[in-house]
């Protein structure tokens, strides 16, 4: 599937469960909801995929989480939160230059119309 095909699936996806729970919840609540609708939807989804940072030659395994990793193509960070700060943006970054996925999505479910709390990032 073609790179803007998989987001547009991911961000529909996405919109159902803001359509159906709205803004308010818990991070890891949309989290679940939103790894049971790809997964319905087909999409072979990783949760809390481990990123380990990479030092020189050491790799250190830091605790560091991808939300959910999509067809091993797509990295899904989810927030729910007033606004993106640069921080969410880097830590995306971060994680697609750890893990070598070169698409990301950074997703806010705490705004009223989800397509304003939704970024896509390409390397």
């Amino acid at each position: 599937m073609e790179s803007n095909q998989l987001t547009h699936k991911i961000i529909g996806c996405a919109i159902e469960v803001h359509k159906l729970l709205g803004p308010g919840l818990l991070e890891s609540s949309y989290r679940e909801c939103l790894h049971f609708e790809l997964t319905q939807a087909g999409f072979r989804v990783i949760k809390e995929k481990a990123v380990p940072v990479v030092y020189k030659e050491i790799k250190l395994n830091c605790g560091y989480r991808i939300d959910l990793l999509v067809e091993n193509k797509v990295i899904i960070e989810l927030k729910t939160v007033e606004a993106f700060l640069p921080v969410h943006e880097a830590q995306v970054l971060t994680y697609m230059k750890f893990s070598g996925i070169n698409l990301a999505l950074l997703i806010n479910f705490n705004v009223i119309v989800l397509k304003n709390g939704i970024k896509r990032y390409v390397l």
